[in-house]
């Protein structure tokens, strides 16, 4: 169910002002996970749920409909589009395997055609045959053009509006078919509120028949393949259809994207409907080309941190579209034309002469080395910049951190602020299957063409991966990374899902995640994903399990604190917890509270607030399971630890295992540190003592500390000291402000650990010894950008930050 992106556009609304107002239609229980939605929406954001499903009846919040599944509901009827939708369930399977058969009044599993339908397009008005009737010119051809009879200014007669107008042409009409599975088909092929909308046999539209102009198909090629579903396409004579659900997939298994849910607003009503944009995935052509641009040149000058995105080659491309294209002319006689979708493919309703496809805006790829033959063009230095950098791995050039051989740029020959650091035990003999971190997202607030929202790919090998956030966008940005094949392996492979907070930059991507996992590992024995979160993210989880199965458990950020990990794991836990389950009394000071924030309520229940015997007892399961997950992954520990942004608002600590090298000797284990959103603190300097990597925020420049200060945030330098001051190898800086488009404001001189990153940056462990080095590398490279481009600026949602 495509609900995924419903929280990114309600929050890009809710930046705009106030007075937005969205109405969201769609099936039964979306009203639950909209309410849940709120939770880190803001407030100007006001958001109506409309909802149809079975037995709903919800006091003018919904549409009550039977089992039968009656229709269609008309949603909206106004001057501007009519929109109506079928509910369509999934029929009985006639295989008596479990897996085959679909509840049919589970939300996840209904299904939802919808029919837009614009108002019909009035004939032109002829003066001269209002003059013959004696009309004068003035209110009355106004009346006439509404559709109104008016008397005669000279005759004693009514003048009808099909006395003076032309004829009417029909509106277009859309169909937005979404048939998920045979099991669905059954009942799309007897649905009756469809017959108005059949051409007869030889594709001639019936007398008091509706013309289809376009038919947008949603189904997967499971469907869409079969005779049955093609000889119902043919009914709909000469509309041109559109193949959207079709996902290009070297996998093994089918998935397809499919929509449960139109999103009407109502400032539609004062623009005209002039267009739908079908932003079909394609991961060859990427839609935002100057984020790609970005990429390219960054991997041309270090393919090490920035390598090639993990898209198909074009052949392969190619030969898929080839292939679709003769799919598409063996389908039945008597289909309308077809085309498979494509990004920003449009379909002009308005105005009418332009009704029909229009492909002008679909991108076009773009060679890689034109992008590289344009950057040589603009700083040829770059050239030898390159080659130095890709010597620095080759061992050819000095790596001591006194100074390195710029061939070209004088500016950089000496680099006294890079002083020599010892390479920390953990380093010794490691190789590169150990451990990678993939930055998916480094930008704050919302996505921008150059930097998606947060979140971090830790990338364990052959011992799984863990997602430190989950911001918009994540599961593109891994198919970006590892092309389609990789990005579900990478998911599939997931051992554990970290969130720092609730605000949503950091967060709204998840579900996407666990969905397809979910669906990747059906039929596969599989253990619960666990999800470690702030208390408030569980809501939104529960409500959106009510709509499709999220395979996870949860655990509250507070149960992995240190301190809480200490106290479930003293001897006599097990016994406290059984006592707390029974409902025995518990003494006052064997009472466990792991609550790091204000106690609960006096009016609130003992048992039931945060931090509750009961609480804990249930946590006490999946931390033990979470405790296998970690040991398996190779990691000692995942501690969770407060900081300062906003209620319950974490950081985390992961710790790999000590091994044994090759002659016996036990080699430490390597320390990451994630900020999340804060400012400095003394809990973050402690827990980052000593860490290989600290990824700290680094939202602001140095300059605007007083905005830092104000929206909790760090600045560049405030981060750096952080790392300073806990004694840390490798300062890795993200989430930086979207005024910032390509590159933050930064001062080298104190910044001898550090880097910047990039969104789909890739840092082996084995490189940490070279990553400071890339810096002035970076520098040169936006030489001209390091300002803020005002033009570009992202308005900051202050609420979602």
């Amino acid at each position: 169910m495509l609900t995924y992106f419903l929280a990114g556009l309600l929050l890009t609304l809710a930046g705009i002002g106030d007075g937005v107002s969205v109405n969201v239609w769609g099936p039964s229980d979306l009203k639950y996970l909209v309410d849940a939605m709120k939770s880190f929406i803001p407030n100007a954001a006001m958001v109506y749920t409309r909802s149809f499903g079975p037995m709903q009846d919800v006091n003018g919040t919904g549409i009550s409909m039977s089992r039968k599944f009656d229709g269609p509901f008309v949603l909206i009827d106004d001057e501007v589009v009519k929109i109506s939708a079928i509910v369509l369930r999934p029929g009985h399977s006639e295989v008596n395997e479990p897996e085959m058969g679909l509840d049919e009044t589970k939300p996840a599993n209904l299904s939802v055609i919808y029919i837009c339908e614009l108002p019909e397009i009035k004939g032109k008005f002829d003066p001269q045959k209002a003059a013959s009737l004696g009309l004068r010119p003035g209110p009355k051809y106004r009346e006439l053009q509404l559709g109104n009879p008016v008397k005669s200014d000279c005759e004693n007669i009514m003048v009808h509006p099909s006395d003076v107008l032309g004829p009417s042409v029909p509106g277009p009409i859309l169909l937005l078919i979404d048939c998920p599975t045979p099991l669905h088909l059954k009942q799309l092929l007897s649905v009756q509120s469809l017959i108005p909308y059949y051409a007869d046999t030889a594709g001639n539209v019936q007398e008091g028949s509706k013309t289809v102009h376009c038919v947008i198909h949603l189904s997967p090629a499971s469907v869409t393949n079969t005779s049955e579903y093609q000889l119902w396409m043919s009914k709909f004579g000469a509309a041109q259809h559109i193949m959207a659900g079709h996902q290009m997939s070297v996998s093994s298994k089918n998935y397809y994207l499919y929509f449960h849910n139109m999103v009407y607003c109502s400032f539609l009503e004062k623009l005209e409907l002039r267009s739908l944009i079908f932003c079909r995935k394609n991961v060859e052509v990427p839609i935002l080309k100057a984020g790609a641009r970005i990429g390219a040149r960054l991997n041309y000058l270090c393919p090490h941190f920035f390598p090639a995105p993990g898209f198909w080659s074009l052949q392969h491309l190619t030969c898929l579209s080839s292939g679709l294209k003769a799919s598409n002319n063996d389908l039945m006689p008597g289909i309308g034309e077809t085309v498979s979708a494509q990004n920003l493919l449009k379909f002009h309703f308005r105005p009418y002469a332009n009704l029909g496809l229009d492909t002008s805006s679909i991108p076009n790829q773009t060679s890689r080395s034109v992008i590289i033959d344009e950057l040589l063009s603009e700083i040829p230095e770059i050239a030898d910049a390159s080659l130095e950098l890709n010597q620095l791995w080759s061992g050819n050039i000095e790596t001591n951190g006194e100074k390195t051989d710029m061939q070209t740029n004088q500016v950089m020959t000496e680099e006294p602020w890079l002083p020599d650091s010892a390479l920390p035990n953990c380093l010794e003999d490691v190789t590169r299957d150990d451990m990678e971190i993939v930055f998916l997202g480094t930008g704050s607030s919302q996505p921008s063409k150059y930097r998606n929202v947060s979140s971090i790919f830790i990338n364990l090998f052959s011992k799984g991966s863990l997602l430190l956030d989950c911001g918009e966008g994540t599961l593109g940005q891994l198919k970006r990374r590892f092309g389609v094949e990789g990005a579900d392996e990478a998911v599939g492979s997931l051992r554990c899902i970290w969130i720092s907070h609730i605000h949503a930059d950091h967060h709204t991507g998840l579900a996407r995640i666990l969905a397809l996992r979910s669906s990747l590992l059906k039929g596969v024995p599989h253990e619960p994903l666990i999800v470690v979160g702030p208390r408030q993210l569980k809501r939104y989880l529960d409500a959106y399990q009510r709509l499709e199965d999220l395979d996870m458990q949860f655990l509250d950020c507070r149960h992995t604190t240190e301190t809480s990990l200490e106290t479930f794991d003293s001897s006599d836990d097990d016994a406290k917890f059984q006592k707390a389950k029974n409902g025995n009394t518990i003494r006052q000071e064997e009472r466990v509270d792991s609550n790091l924030f204000a106690r609960g309520s006096r009016m609130q229940s003992y048992w039931k607030r945060p931090g509750s015997p009961t609480e804990n007892a249930a946590a006490l399961p999946i931390l033990k399971s979470l405790k296998k997950v970690l040991m398996e992954a190779g990691l000692e520990t995942l501690i969770s630890f407060p900081v300062v942004h906003c209620p319950q608002a974490y950081g985390v600590v992961l710790k790999a295992s000590n091994r044994i090298n090759r002659v016996g000797k036990t080699i430490p284990g390597w320390k990451i540190v994630y900020s999340g959103d804060t400012r400095p603190c003394p809990e973050l300097v402690k827990a980052s003592c000593g860490a290989t990597v600290l990824i700290h925020e680094a939202t602001f420049e140095d300059s605007l500390m007083d905005e830092a200060i104000a929206k909790n945030h760090s600045t560049t330098k405030e981060a750096v000291e952080v790392g300073d001051s806990s004694g840390v190898y490798r300062v890795i800086l993200t989430h930086f402000s979207q005024r910032y488009p390509k590159i933050p404001v930064f001062d080298e001189t104190h910044m001898n650990n550090t880097c910047i990153a990039f969104d789909l940056m890739s840092v082996n462990l084995a490189d940490l010894p070279l990553l400071p080095r890339v810096l002035p590398y970076l520098k040169l490279m936006f030489k001209d950008e390091m300002i803020v481009d005002e033009s570009e600026d992202v308005d900051l949602v202050t609420a979602a930050l």
